[in-house]
């Protein structure tokens, strides 16, 4: 039996190609069809600073964490242990304005450290009220570890960056941490360390 052919539908050609529109139009259909997201789909704010630096922060952390899980350890548990190391002993309140966090929140970190054998408390000879910390023995060993674990993820971050957009990104991240912390009272000014950090910055910068 013979297949008579199908009048073109009005409008088109049926012997020239399917245009860029077309195409266009037939591929939206077939992902409206499959339920797939559009490519024109756009996630809100993401031309927003706050939004980039959310999934970097993100994506940061959870190479961090998946490294510091080997150790028994949580993300932001790191950073208690590094300043410790650091600084060998601090009260409360010094850590608290070091991490830019509020006294409570140091104080429950402090805590669960405690309860793994990683830090420990004393009172301040003469002062009850002050309570210093300090890394045991077995903390001093897991700063070595996570030490070698921010370098890991620090080369990670920064593959893409020169020393020059390295040295920018720090200074417009430390300006906006201390901008947010003003907002939340953890901390109204500059801790030292930013002071000094800033000032190897603008060295460097110099000397090259």
């Amino acid at each position: 039996m013979q297949v008579q052919d199908r009048p073109a539908a009005a409008g088109t050609n049926s012997g020239a190609p399917v245009g860029d529109k077309q195409k266009r139009d037939h591929q939206d259909e077939a992902t409206a069809v499959l339920g797939l997201p559009s490519k024109k789909l756009r996630p809100p704010g993401v031309r927003s600073v706050g939004w980039a630096l959310v999934q970097a922060a993100r994506l940061h952390r959870a190479r961090t964490g998946d490294r510091l899980a080997k150790l028994g350890l949580f993300a932001g548990q790191e950073q208690v242990v590094q300043a410790l190391a650091a600084a060998g002993t601090m009260t409360m309140g010094d850590l608290a304005a070091l991490l830019r966090v509020r006294p409570p929140t140091a104080s429950k970190t402090v805590t669960r450290l405690a309860a793994l054998g990683i830090v420990e408390r004393r009172a301040e000879s003469g002062d009850g009220r002050v309570v210093r910390v300090q890394l045991t023995e077995a903390g001093r060993a897991k700063a070595e570890a996570i030490e070698r674990i921010q370098e890991e993820v620090e080369a990670e971050l920064l593959d893409h960056l020169d020393k020059t957009d390295r040295r920018r990104l720090r200074k417009l991240l430390r300006k906006a941490a201390r901008g947010l912390a003003e907002a939340a009272g953890a901390s109204g000014q500059a801790t030292e360390a930013d002071s000094e950090i800033e000032a190897e910055d603008e060295a460097e910068a110099v000397a090259t």
